[in-house]
């Protein structure tokens, strides 16, 4: 019999299995695909490493501008790609290598919970049983598909598809879905001079975000060529010839048609659960993701949760790693250390977006007494020389005491500078905290320190 048993090898579940190592339990991990889940091979890790071939590629044909004389710069997506799977196999190397060194059995195949009560879990794999004190599961999501007429065209695509190398060649693509995952697919393909369109049901692009981030990337993109169309609802999706034609409505109501070569759903992504229960078993559910306790209990015995699986999770890699590490706390005893309240947002364009707490519209609607900074990037030395003038760093602090409650970044390395800001909230620290540390000279960190100095 195992301390645990973990099914997904994603950055959660691989994250338990190290974490539960460490402090000595015994640890069986399943995963029906690859380890380290989508995030590893068909998601995060994918994305940027694409993301930043393609910057390169932008910034080698825009050399002149820095002083770089360029002629014949060609982009060659196969070897794009190519780059893409050697990070992801290294990393992913990297991972069996940790596995290994913790003593974690690693299972391949799909695994299926037969049986939870108050002694054990038993999970069956390969026509093996396998039993365990505890069960975590941690089997991720997968691209939604839009019940609309067409969506099963050849040539309508989900991230995953487009991440495992499809439509590398189009020339043009409709996007469906203006969130993180569509922004970026856009940003992708229109540094590739592709014909780019993106079509969002909700008001604008981003909708979970700051309105005045989503109107930047709304600039962005359109300077890029991207057709961006707000609360478009489509209706179907039709071949016509070699094109894909997808008919929506408009704002105001009209109906319009876009074509393209190909169409991308990035509509979200749904919990995965699918043959993940025997038929004895009956888990709590909430549109088809696990419900669970603030401590990751599912309505199961000995059965817990985490990541894009658990019901009322943000879908991202760090909350599952973060959930993950307070799951395996509450297992062995512990007190929780993490605030899984205070999630890190990030879009990976150019410049990056960054975003935590509460923002200026919300404290506003809230009726906080907050104080506002904000810092244009074109006065940070190191944005200019970036190339990055066009953003700004907004800090958000309470009025009475300065603590630090939220902020939005858009600029260079914006993904990196988020950090430092969510140790200050989770520390509670203030504006004159924050500021009392010395930031490097020139970097992009010194409109942190601006931003504090702000506000004291």
């Amino acid at each position: 019999m195992f301390d645990i048993a973990i099914i997904g090898a994603g950055p959660g579940g691989y994250t338990a299995a190290h974490e539960a190592a460490r402090r000595g339990k015994s640890v069986v991990l399943f995963e029906r695909n690859l380890l380290g889940g989508t995030c590893l091979n068909r998601g995060c890790i994918p994305t940027k490493a694409l993301l930043h071939s393609s910057k390169a590629f932008v910034e080698a044909s825009s050399g002149s501008e820095y002083g770089i004389s360029c002629s014949g710069v060609v982009l060659n997506f196969s070897a794009m790609h190519a780059h893409k799977t050697k990070i992801v196999t290294d990393l992913r190397e990297g991972l069996a290598k940790l596995m290994k060194n913790d003593k974690v059995t690693f299972i391949e195949g799909e695994a299926q919970l037969t049986s939870a009560n108050n002694a054990s879990c038993i999970i069956v794999c390969g026509g093996m049983e396998y039993e365990a004190h505890e069960l975590i599961i941690a089997t991720g999501s997968v691209p939604k598909r839009i019940p609309i007429p067409g969506i099963d065209l050849p040539g309508v695509l989900t991230s995953d598809d487009i991440l495992e190398g499809e439509g590398a060649d189009l020339p043009s693509l409709i996007i469906i879905g203006g969130g993180v995952i569509g922004v970026e697919c856009a940003e992708l393909y229109a540094a590739l001079s592709r014909q780019v369109s993106i079509l969002e049901a909700m008001e604008r692009i981003l909708p979970p975000f700051d309105k005045e981030i989503a109107q930047r990337v709304n600039m962005h993109l359109k300077k890029s060529k991207v057709k961006i169309e707000t609360s478009a609802r489509v209706a179907e999706i039709t071949q016509q010839n070699d094109t894909l034609c997808v008919r929506y409505c408009d704002k105001k109501g009209n109906e319009q048609q876009l074509c393209a070569h190909g169409v991308l759903i990035a509509t979200g992504r749904a919990a995965e659960t699918t043959g993940l229960f025997a038929d004895t078993i009956c888990a709590k559910l909430e549109r088809g993701a696990l419900v669970c306790d603030n401590d990751g209990r599912s309505s199961l015995p000995h059965v817990w949760a985490i990541g894009d699986v658990r019901a009322g999770t943000a879908q991202l890699a760090h909350v599952a790693m973060a959930q993950a590490r307070n799951v395996i706390r509450a297992i062995c005893h512990e007190e929780q250390l993490i605030n899984e309240q205070l999630i890190p947002s990030c879009v990976y364009t150019s410049p990056e977006v960054a975003s935590i707490g509460i923002s200026e519209t919300e404290a506003k609607e809230r009726k906080l007494s907050i104080r506002v900074a904000k810092v244009v990037s074109g006065s940070n030395a190191k944005c200019l020389i970036e190339g990055g003038d066009s953003g700004y760093l907004k800090l958000i602090a309470a009025k009475d005491d300065g603590q630090i409650l939220g902020a939005q970044l858009v600029c260079p390395r914006a993904t990196d500078l988020i950090g430092e800001i969510a140790v200050a909230i989770a520390q509670n620290m203030t504006a004159a905290q924050l500021a009392s540390a010395i930031h490097p000279h020139p970097t992009v960190s010194e409109l942190i320190a601006e931003a504090a100095f702000q506000l004291i």
